[in-house]
């Protein structure tokens, strides 16, 4: 089967839309998007690939998601020696290619590395996001010369549409984070208010007074406010008959 057939590529981009609407949670997601990146490229191939990916942001970067726990280890030598093609592919923004780990005479400590740890070759190709990120498939192989040009291309396709997938996957994630914060926030508000009652009931103040009231005590006591109301809130329902 030819890896570049327009069949192929759509049941991978399939792949990717299930992905998205089965996975738990983002971790889930990039470690199901590398495994199917590393079941493309090893299909171009026809050898076994390995596959991870780095997320570039404000000028730091993170393996974020393998193919395998192999993939995670391969991919954290890079970011541990901060030297080899991902990271440059990730400034860059263009692939880079390591043809052959024992004969190139780019990142010696890294080339050093990734030989000793079974792998000769790798390629990184960048993934456009959202402006202030980036981020880079990472593709390893045991053998020299694995990545020849049309396997490149290959990998230029896949990343294409993980790249969108991903996107919306980090959109997602951002809006059930805002929710889980805006729902902490109601609740906390809740609280607050619940316990300014109780203080209003005890002393016969306002609502404005009594909230200074629970904010002073939050102060000199070095405790949140939410805290603070909570366990008022508490106590007087453990005080109830």
């Amino acid at each position: 089967m030819h890896s570049g057939a327009s069949e192929d590529w759509s049941d991978d981009a399939n792949k990717l839309a299930d992905l998205l609407v089965k996975a738990e949670d983002i971790k889930a997601f990039l470690n199901g998007l590398t495994q199917l990146g590393a079941a493309v490229v090893s299909r171009s191939t026809g050898a076994a690939i390995e596959c991870a990916v780095t997320l570039g942001r404000r000028k730091r970067t993170a393996t974020i998601g393998g193919s395998s726990p192999r993939a995670l280890l391969l991919d954290r030598i890079e970011q541990s020696l901060e030297q080899g093609p991902c990271i440059d592919a990730l400034e860059s923004g263009r692939p880079v290619l390591l043809d052959d780990a024992l004969s190139s005479p780019q990142w010696s400590d890294y080339c050093q590395a990734l030989s000793a740890a079974g792998m000769r070759s790798t390629l990184g190709v960048p993934m456009e996001l959202e402006q202030n990120s980036a981020a880079v498939l990472n593709f390893f192989a045991p053998m020299p010369g694995t990545f020849t040009r049309d396997v490149v291309a290959d990998a230029l396709t896949f990343a294409g549409i993980s790249a969108k997938a991903l996107r919306v996957a980090i959109r997602i994630t951002t809006l059930n984070e805002a929710a889980e914060n805006l729902d902490a926030a109601m609740q906390n508000r809740s609280v607050i208010d619940t316990a300014c009652g109780v203080i209003i009931s005890q002393n016969r103040c306002t609502a404005d007074e009594a909230f200074r009231i629970l904010k002073k005590a939050s102060n000199d006591r070095n405790q949140k406010l939410n805290e603070l109301a909570l366990a008022l809130v508490n106590g007087v329902a453990a005080r109830r008959p």
